[in-house]
């Protein structure tokens, strides 16, 4: 294979891309059988199949059980906005990242005491096995599933405090500032850094996405004088939405 020559699957996998982008193949049409792909290819079965799975795993087409491949609708991405400015006290972390006009979330959460992993330990600058507390959410705007998080926090930091909860007690939904400033922990600083995956099973499950489908995740640690006060991942479909970052200029 010369220099830049692309490998016969991918070729045929970017002619069948570039049908659906300009509406040749448009959402809900049944992609070509392997047969046909084979036939006006000029390709092998392994050649057709590969280039099937390229389009499924880019999250182009799905299989449907006893159906064939069919092109899926490519939804219109929305903006997660995220800010290092902190809007006013009493507001949700969540609402507070949604900075649109007019969006308004739902969320569910469950909380759990469990002992740290080695890398959620690294990420907290604690010894494996320390306690933290576990909590998960499921995040939704209009009633439609958008966002998961999973959070830790020490609990030799907020363990037999009111904020031990972080969605219960009189500061229950304020975010990590105002709870640890609730007691005398001062966070100043937030690192995130944003990368992408496949989404686990149970995530796309809880995201209405496919198998093969990418995700960004979000890993989020609030510090307070150098000490890591909470960690978190958050997961978000990377087909549906895109992550947009409003830092202010000193």
């Amino acid at each position: 294979m010369t220099f830049g020559e692309q490998p016969a699957y991918l070729r045929v996998a970017s002619d069948l891309r570039e049908k659906i982008a300009n509406g040749s193949l448009p959402p809900h049409t049944r992609l070509p059988s392997q047969a046909r792909i084979r036939e006006e290819y000029g390709v092998s079965d392994t050649v057709a199949l590969e280039a099937r799975k390229v389009l499924m795993a880019e999250g182009l087409v799905e299989g449907r059980s006893g159906s064939g491949t069919y092109v899926r609708e490519r939804p219109v991405p929305r903006r997660i906005a995220r800010s290092g400015n902190r809007p006013g006290a009493g507001a949700s972390p969540f609402r507070q990242e949604q900075t649109a006009d007019g969006v308004r979330g739902t969320w569910e959460s469950r909380s759990e005491q469990e002992g740290a992993s080695p890398e959620i330990a690294e990420r907290l600058g604690i010894e494996t096995g320390d306690r933290v507390m576990r909590t998960r959410y499921i995040f939704r705007e209009a009633g439609e599933p958008m966002m998961l998080s999973t959070s830790w926090e020490p609990l030799a930091i907020t363990g037999r405090t009111p904020v031990m909860l972080p969605e219960e007690g009189p500061l229950g939904g304020c975010g990590v500032v105002e709870r640890m400033a609730a007691i005398d922990v001062v966070v100043d600083n937030v690192v995130e850094q944003v990368g992408a995956r496949p989404g686990l099973a149970e995530e796309l499950l809880a995201l209405g996405g496919v198998p093969g489908h990418v995700v960004m995740v979000i890993g989020r640690t609030y510090y307070a004088s150098g000490r890591a006060v909470e960690t978190a991942d958050v997961v978000v479909p990377a087909d549906r939405y895109r992550i947009a970052y409003h830092l202010p200029v000193r």
